[in-house]
């Protein structure tokens, strides 16, 4: 299992229609052949803050989320509501190993 924590970072004027957006890119990704899970999370501290957890069966099925058409319009739709720069962390999924 591969897992990528994205790290998110909206303008406050920002922060519906990136909930928005988000929320097509999940329900798209969700139905991807091998993927686990596609997980957006929002800080109870900071609304503007956001963490995407992205569990694939392994290295192929995550490149392959990233040549899909929704996950290109998700891309170019946050781009410009960013505070800055996303940032995402790879990890080894351990567990559960099935």
């Amino acid at each position: 299992m591969v897992v990528t924590l994205v790290h998110v970072t909206v303008r406050p004027d920002r922060v519906a229609d990136f909930i928005e957006a988000t929320r097509r890119n999940h329900e798209a990704s969700v139905r991807e052949p091998g993927n686990l899970r596609f997980d957006v999370l929002q800080s109870a501290d900071d609304p503007a803050r956001f963490i995407l957890y992205e569990a694939y069966v392994d290295e192929a099925a995550a490149a392959a989320h990233k040549s899909t058409a929704h996950y290109a319009e998700w891309r170019d739709a946050v781009a410009g509501w960013m505070a800055g720069p996303r940032r995402g962390e790879r990890y080894a999924g351990l567990f559960p190993s099935s």
